[in-house]
């Protein structure tokens, strides 16, 4: 095991050190330490799945089948595509727009209700 640790260094440093002066100087700027270049690459987009195991192409089809054809605008479906891309993705800033919707829905409720 200390044998592999010393082997993944090794092969760290040679491929630190056959790196142009830029690179190198990008990998300093958050950390020697910190830097894997055996990192193992990020799905491509097209085969990221939801937590319903679905692909954003496939959210989104299922979702504009369902809503009916009289909501349908290509704004709202440009729309309903970047949301589920960043939803997909986990990018906060979606993240924070669909949390918020779903609460806007709650007070929405709660104001009915109180009526």
């Amino acid at each position: 095991m200390v044998r592999d640790a010393i082997e993944r260094e090794e092969r760290k440093r040679a491929i630190f050190d056959s790196m142009s002066a830029r690179g190198q100087q990008r990998i300093l700027k958050i950390g020697y330490e910190n830097w894997d270049p055996f990192e193992e690459p990020k799905d491509p987009i097209d085969i990221r799945k939801d937590a319903t195991k679905r692909t954003t192409q496939q959210l989104v089809r299922d979702f504009l089948q369902q809503c009916g054809h009289e909501k349908y605008s290509n704004a709202y479906g440009r729309g309903v595509l970047e949301i589920a891309i960043g939803i997909v993705n986990e990018d906060d800033r979606f993240i924070g727009m669909f949390e918020f919707a779903k609460w806007y829905v709650e007070q929405v409720k709660m104001a009915q209700q109180s009526e």
